[in-house]
Formats: structure tokens, sequence, C-alpha cells
């Protein structure tokens, strides 16, 4: 038996009451811990279930999941966690299909993901397009294609959700051809970086999807106690610090005027004074 559990955004407390019963009942318990973060670390976790939880970083959950997580559930009830929605990351619907497959039996329980709570910022997730992913960019590998999809979106006066990199137990290049494994420090995307990046594109390829003006909106921690949200064009943002990870950002559309309303009067421009109604 494979559990598929969503763990919510927050902490520990987050997890719905099936899912915490599914996480009792298992025999293995693994956390994913490459495709987003919890507020609290995993020694909480087991504490507050009372199970020890194996940390699944990307070679597990990609290269070493028949050995950890397929071959085990034939025989016994493994339940495996992620923060937000099972099926917030492709890897993990991949999983899903050759547990069933294998003639192993799954069972998944939802939770909240910021593909839903993204509309804490007041923005209406039908008014939504194409969500993207921003990567960080290194020397020799500066990728634009989702700029595309941005324009797509703006186009159509939709918003875009955007989602930040993050780095965690990854090799440098030189470690990964040498077989070293020695691990890179873990590193999460910030609103700043990512806006640094979509206008230097903007700058570069001069077809108009956005503007340094064009307003968007800034997400920190959503779910947690310390939540922040705020609006300011792009490049404000690109100067603004939401503090730690993780962040979201969101390049608006054309906004309904309750949608202004929610934004200017219950999020707060990150400059402390109305962003007005800019492209």
């Amino acid at each position: 038996m494979l559990y598929l559990i969503g763990l919510g955004l927050g902490d520990h407390k987050d997890i719905t009451v099936r899912g915490l019963e599914a996480v009792k009942s298992a025999d293995r318990v693994l956390l994913e811990h490459y495709t987003s973060i919890l507020g609290v670390d995993h020694e909480q976790l087991e504490e507050f279930y009372g199970k020890k939880v194996i940390l699944a970083d990307r070679d597990i959950v990609e290269s070493q999941a028949d050995a950890e997580i397929l071959d085990p559930a034939k025989n016994e009830v493994v339940a495996f966690l992620v923060v937000g929605d099972p099926f917030g990351a492709t890897t993990h619907s991949d999983l899903v299909v050759r547990a069933r497959d294998r003639g192993i039996k799954v069972e998944v329980i939802h939770n909240a993901s910021i593909m839903n709570a993204i509309g804490c910022c007041g923005l209406q997730l039908y008014r939504f397009g194409e969500t993207i992913s921003q990567v960080f960019w290194t020397d020799e590998w500066r990728p634009d294609s989702y700029y595309d999809k941005i324009k797509s979106n703006r186009q159509a006066e939709l918003h875009t959700l955007c989602l930040l990199d993050i780095k965690v137990k990854e090799q440098s290049v030189e470690n990964l051809l040498r077989g070293r494994k020695i691990f890179e420090p873990p590193r999460y995307m910030t609103i700043a970086q990512a806006c640094q990046q979509l206008l230097e594109i903007e700058e570069n390829r001069k077809e108009g999807a956005y503007t340094p003006e064009t307003i968007c909106v800034g997400l920190a921690r959503i779910g947690q106690p310390t939540q922040q949200v705020q609006y300011g064009t792009m490049a404000e943002l690109a100067e603004a610090d939401f503090g730690a990870p993780l962040h979201s950002l969101v390049i608006t559309g054309k906004m309904h005027f309750l949608e202004e309303d929610f934004l200017h009067g219950l999020c707060g421009s990150v400059t402390g004074s109305s962003a007005g109604k800019k492209d």
C-alpha cells in the first residue's frame, strides 16, 4: 500500500485528519524534500507523528524509487509525504503510475498548495493563466522560455503564477562529473532575484510582455504565521526583501476592480504607498 499525503503549506499541524491516520498506520514514512519545504524541520514531524521520517531527496525519489518506495510498498504500508498537495509536481504523478503498473494499491490524500492558496492575495483563481517555473541562472545556462508563456498570459489579460527555484542537496557540475558526493548549500530563489531575471529577459527580447512598471505581487511563507503578501511594480519588487523562503511571484494581467480593491486595501504596497493602476 502506498499513500501519497499532502501536508499543506504551514507546519506539522496542517495535515488532514485522514492524512494523519494514514501516517500513523504506516510501516515506512518518507518526506519528499526537494520540491518544497515545510515551516518546521523533520524532527518536529517525527515527534508529532510518533514515527521515524526519512528525508527523500531527488536521488531517492527519481533514481532509487524502486528500492526505497515501491518495493517496500508491495508488502508494507508506505506513506510518502509531500509539502502542499501530492500532485504539485510531475514527479509524484510518475510515482503513482509506476506503483499502479506494479499492482500496488495507491491512495492520495490531498491538501492545500500554493496553486490554490495564491488566492490569498485577492487575485481570483479563474483569472490565472499557465503557471511558470523560474530557475536559477548560471554563467553557461540562462533559459528564458517561460517568457513566452508570460507573454501569452498577458495578451489574454490573465495573471501568471511564478514558482521560484529551490536547490536542495544539489551537486556542482564539477563534483557531479567527478562522482563526488559533495553537495552545495541549499538555495531558494527570492522574489527580488526572480524580478531581476525577468527584467533582464525583457531588456534582451524587447517584445513587450511586461515592463518595469507592471504590477506584481510578492508572496512569502504562505500558510505560515509569518506570511507576507505585498504588491508593487516589477522594478520595485526587484529591490524588495521578503525575508526567509519560500517565495512566489505573481505577474498581474488585467485586474477586476474587486481584485484591485483587495490587493490595495488588504495586502499593502512594498513601498508603503499606493501603486495605482499601472501597466
